[in-house]
This record gives C-alpha cells, structure tokens and sequence, in this order.
C-alpha cells in the first residue's frame, strides 16, 4: 500500500509540471510597438501615405476625403494665415492621419515640403488649425580617411559622405592641388561634422574642420580660421599658417582632364600641321561651367574663326589669361568678374575637335604655360593671429596625423 501511494504521488507531481510546462510556453502576447512621428502616436490613427501628384491642391484631397465645398472654404480661410497652400509642390510626401474607428473620417494632415520641417493641418476640432514643426537637428563629427580610388567623388561615395564633401574639398584646394592629376594610392583626411535629423536622417555636410592630401609624398594641410573672431569669414591654412588661397586657381573648371597640354610644338588636329600651341586644353562635356581663375576686368569677349566664341580677362599689369572655343559667353566686355565667376559655358566654335576649353596665360604680355608659373598668394594671416591658430590647429594636425597612420598601414 506505501508503494501505490508513492506511485502516485510521482503520478500527480509529473502531471503538475506538465501542466506548468504548458503554460509557461503559452504564447505570450507581443505588445504593439509604439509609432511616435509629426507629434503624434501614429498606433491610434489609420495612416495613409501619399505624394503630391500634378493637378492635387490641399481642398482637392480634402474634397476627396469627403469633405464639401463650404468646409474647404472654411478651413483655408482658418489656416491662410499659418500655412500659404500656393507652396505645395508636385513630388512633395503628404500624411493624412484618419479615425481608426471611422476610416472615412480625415483628422489631420501633414506636408513635409523638405526633409527638415513639416507642416500639420489639424481638423479635429470645429475650427481648423495649422502650424509648422521643425524637426531637431543633432551634429555628428567623424574623421574620414582614405586612399584615392577612381576619382575623388567616387572614393567619397565609397566612404559613405556626402557629394557636397567632393565639392567643398575642391574649393578648399581649388589654389594648391591639380585635382586633374590625382592618381591612384593618393590619400586624404578629413575631419567634417554631418547634421542629422531627429538623429537618424542624414541631412547633408554641416562643416568641415581640418583636411589633408597627399600628392606624391607632399602633404598639404588646409585648417579653417578667422582672424576677425566676430567675422562669419574664414580662410583655410596650412599647417604653418600659410593661406592655400592664391591669386589664381589652378583650373578653369571644376573636374575634368588635360587633353593637350602647352607646346612649342604640337600636330594641330583641325589644320593638320605643325605648331607652338599656347594654352593647355582641359576636356569637359559641353555646357560644363567655365570659371576665370583671378579676379579682373574683360578685356574681350566676342568670335573669330579660330578661337570661336572667347573670353580675355585683364587681372592687372601683368597677368591676363583667356578662354577659347565656348559654346556659349557669359560675360561682356568691360565687365568686372571675380575669381571663381562663371564666364561661359564649354563648347567646340572655332577650330576644336570636341568640346573643351582651351586655357592661354599671359605674363608680362607673353604667353606661358599656366601649369608651371609660380603664382602670388592672397593675404597672408597677420603674425598678431599666429599663436591663436597654432594652439587651435596642433590636435586636429594630431587627430588627421593618427588617424591616417592607422588607416593607411
């Protein structure tokens, strides 16, 4: 009899913890995840997005939403004065946010004109309010190191920053390298701060704080500083706190590769002879942007058979340059342009093959190679700045300097 019950009592406690069994492996209710986006708990709304279409207005969709042609007329005279609805644009991303227990019925909509802000047209109540919301922006820094790997806007890519790096880079350096002879295993660093929005949306290059190349072994560093503390201008440095900023550019065009270099002596491909050829010819696609390299006057800007379309810019009693073969000039004779200013558009009028610009350089009214003069530089820092510069470029020198030691073995 001890040993039935015994038995039993080995029968019961197996059962009970199956039965625990059972129910601690019962599923278990996963809880809703929370959707919290424009202000609002996106969980308590039927959500519909959609895009602004050709021919939508905002009392369109509202009419579409079953809303008639006296309310439209109410709710834009309630929100005229907080949201101009002439601003909406085809392509732009709107939300409506509708009655999850009334599909029907439209609570709130939202236009988002651009990734930063949005605006919310709040229906709820009898009378229509609207306001526009600015979406919080959070800087990140980061250190970028790389070698040159195909051009320097695809070795940006390849790191994972912006397109506007690619352009900023090529300002910064527009004076001291020849981005038309980067090569392969050429390197740079470069410390930039990245805005994102609501901490997640990568929203562009906010600045950048020191670079370098390297070029064949030369390192050239650019750190940007402000003699006047209070001015919102800067200027990019070396290392020593000379300015990279020169007199002339190095190129009359952002990106783009020598076809023909000067020559006291070339095979002209249109007259089919030989001949000294005075400039060097940079290959771009027509309508590429062609920019003086100084500062000056116009000094002509018209046709001839051979230069087609030209411009000549006077920059001072020595130095002029000249831009031939344009598709199309942007400027007049006696005009004043600035270094960097757009003067036309690359072309192949006159005696050209393909499209390109080709590049004279006048000293002292002989022509030169512009590739091997050795150019003024702008202003340099006041030695008064000096001490202020050093102590703020040493640990970013410090940072690129170990950073590319590291990437670079």
């Amino acid at each position: 009899m001890r040993y039935i019950t015994f038995i039993l009592l080995l029968l019961t406690l197996f059962a009970c913890n199956k039965d625990e069994e059972k129910e601690s492996t019962a599923p278990v209710a996963k809880k809703e995840k929370v959707i919290k986006e424009f202000g609002f708990v996106l969980n308590n709304f039927k959500v519909v997005n959609d895009t602004i279409k050709s021919g939508d207005t905002f009392g369109g969709i509202l009419q579409s939403q079953g809303f008639d042609v006296t309310q439209v007329h109410n709710i834009t005279q309630a929100i005229r004065d907080s949201f101009n609805l002439r601003d909406i644009r085809i392509g732009k991303p709107y939300t409506l946010l509708k009655n999850k227990q009334h599909p029907d019925s439209l609570q709130v909509f939202i236009y988002q004109p651009d990734r930063l802000s949005y605006y919310v047209v709040d229906l709820r109540d009898s009378i229509a309010r609207a306001y526009k919301k600015t979406r919080p922006i959070t800087i990140k820094r980061r250190t970028i190191a790389a070698e040159i790997d195909g051009s320097l806007a695809e070795t940006i890519n390849k790191a994972g920053a912006s397109p506007a790096l690619t352009h900023e880079l090529s300002e910064i350096y527009a004076w001291s390298i020849d981005f038309f002879k980067l090569q392969k295993g050429d390197k740079f660093a470069v410390t930039i701060n990245e805005r994102f929005i609501s901490d997640s949306i990568y929203g562009g290059l906010e600045s950048i704080e020191a670079a370098y190349f390297e070029t064949k072994g030369d390192k050239k560093y650019a750190f940007p500083f402000k003699q006047d503390e209070n001015s919102k201008r800067f200027d990019y440095y070396d290392e020593e706190g000379k300015v990279l900023k020169s007199m002339f550019l190095k190129a009359p065009l952002k990106f783009s590769r020598i076809s023909s270099r000067f020559s006291p002596r070339r095979f002209h491909p249109v007259q089919k002879r030989w001949k000294a050829h005075n400039g060097t010819d940079y290959a771009a696609p027509t309508g590429t942007p062609i920019m003086t390299t100084a500062n000056g006057v116009v000094e002509r800007a018209g046709y001839t058979a051979g230069n087609g379309n030209y411009v000549k810019v006077k920059h001072n009693s020595t130095y002029s340059t000249q831009y031939l073969h344009m598709s199309k000039i942007k400027v007049r004779t006696g005009q004043r342009v600035q270094q960097g200013d757009v003067i036309g558009l690359v072309g192949s009028t006159g005696l050209a093959t393909g499209p390109h610009v080709c590049y004279r350089f006048w000293k002292n009214g002989v022509q030169v190679d512009a590739l091997k003069q050795k150019l003024p530089s702008s202003q340099p820092m006041e030695s008064k700045y000096k001490p202020r510069f050093m102590a703020q470029m040493a640990p970013l020198k410090k940072e690129l300097d170990s950073i590319s030691n590291i990437t670079f073995k």
